[in-house]
């Protein structure tokens, strides 16, 4: 299944929303230029990437969430991929990158605000598992850009 990168976003100080990059420089770390200020809970080898659905942004955008890219705390959002598809140990590849899913990134009280009465449970893999955000590692490092193919395996 193939689909496009139509947002990459980090945040030098740490927070969100993480403001949009034209480019981001992957490794296995993380994504350079994203700073974590929770690293307990986000960041490390296993939670180096977050990746969001465009369609589910635009879904939950119709149901009146103030919701927007880089609000939640992606890394990168990504356009044409059937969510539902994408479980522990998918393979995303990118032109220079592979990434694979390693968890849920379960919502936390920094993206509240995108929500409607602040609940953000609506993108937690408990409560609508084809809504959440994923964590994943670093198989192959290197550059992504926005437009960019990306093939789920």
């Amino acid at each position: 299944m193939q689909g496009s990168i139509v947002g990459l976003f980090a945040a030098p100080e740490g927070g969100v929303p993480k403001p949009s990059v034209k480019t981001l420089h992957i490794v296995e770390s993380g994504c350079i230029g994203d700073k974590q200020n929770d690293t307990k809970h986000h960041g490390g080898p296993n939670r180096a990437v977050c990746l969001f659905s465009h369609e589910v942004l635009q879904t939950l955008q119709q149901e009146g969430h103030s919701i927007f890219p880089g609000s939640v705390g992606e890394n990168i959002l990504l356009n044409g991929i059937q969510w539902a598809n994408i479980s522990i140990g998918s393979q995303l590849e990118f032109d220079q990158v592979v990434l694979e899913v390693t968890s849920d990134a379960p919502p936390c009280r920094t993206i509240k605000d995108s929500f409607l009465n602040e609940s953000s449970k609506r993108i937690s893999v408990k409560i609508e598992p084809e809504s959440t955000r994923w964590y994943a590692k670093v198989i192959q490092a290197g550059v992504v850009a926005v437009g960019e193919a990306v093939i789920l395996n």
